[in-house]
């Protein structure tokens, strides 16, 4: 079996090594497979330094030593990490990826049909996830939309409303706050599909669209769960201890140690398409 690109948290500098040194985690510990290949635009927080990891990759492998919760073997290699074999070694997979990645048909099917679907298995996916496959309807159908443009940039501060400030994940966040990051708008996107736990408040946001622009949500995947989060396009949010708790909180989500209800909301979206709407045209009077 070929194990991934493992980290060994005993190096200061996070180097990785084709090692198997903790492919099988401590007792009690959750498995993630972070995969942050690109097959498209490679974000700086998944760009890696020659033998170092990219921020977002330390990060993970910080918060799983710091929680004692998981471990995180990182890899830019979904030919030969993301295979039945090796998935078969882990409870969550991470994707902060983009294009059409290198990943067999089977392998693929594999995953969506019948590991995701496991109990304690689950699926998170950061900021370019759903850049990821855009074509390929099987991935966008799980993963609850498709990357369509961005009109705001990484340096635009924007405001976010909570709607379900009690799920784990969105307990650090408030019920409403601002943040500097890249905020995707979608197409493929289903709203009865999907619990949205966050959404650009557009009443506050320049620029405006006259729609819903979801930042995060949550859902059930046969017996196994589901978290999108917009978040994580600058390298300084993997540094944010509000995103952190949530990464945390997603997690412990997926794990079973904090259940939280995900029931679909459609209605919350159309809500929030009249809110946009109605904030647009008061904007062009």
């Amino acid at each position: 079996m070929r194990f991934p690109l493992i980290v060994t948290t005993c190096l200061l500098a996070f180097s990785w090594l084709v090692t198997p040194c903790n492919a099988k985690a401590e007792s009690g510990k959750t498995r993630i497979l972070m995969l942050t290949q690109s097959k498209g635009y490679t974000h700086g927080s998944v760009k890696r330094n020659k033998t170092e990891l990219a921020p977002a990759e330390i990060a993970m492998v910080q918060l799983g030593k710091q929680s004692g919760l998981f471990t995180v073997d990182c890899t830019q290699d979904a030919a030969a990490d993301f295979t039945k074999e090796n998935l078969k070694n882990y409870d969550i997979v991470i994707f902060y990826t983009t294009g059409m990645l290198p990943i067999k048909e089977a392998d693929m099917q594999y995953f969506l049909n019948d590991w995701l679907k496991q109990k304690g298995h689950g699926f998170i996916g950061f900021h370019s996830a759903t850049d990821t496959y855009k074509t390929y309807q099987p991935y966008w159908d799980m993963v609850g939309g498709s990357f369509n443009g961005h009109p705001w940039n990484a340096n635009n501060m924007v405001t976010i409303t909570v709607h379900n400030p009690n799920h784990p994940a969105m307990k650090p966040f408030g019920k409403e706050f601002q943040f500097k990051d890249e905020i995707y708008q979608y197409k493929n996107w289903q709203p009865e599909k999907v619990h949205v736990l966050m959404s650009l408040n557009m009443e506050k946001s320049n620029p405006k669209r006259p729609y819903q622009v979801p930042v995060a949500w949550a859902k059930e995947w046969g017996q196994g769960k589901v978290f999108v989060n917009n978040l994580g396009h600058n390298p300084q949010t993997w540094t944010n201890p509000a995103f952190q708790k949530s990464v945390i909180g997603a997690i412990k989500w997926i794990r079973g140690d904090a259940p939280a209800a995900v029931p679909v909301n459609p209605e919350l979206s159309k809500k929030e398409d009249a809110k946009a709407a109605a904030a647009t045209k008061a904007a062009t009077k």
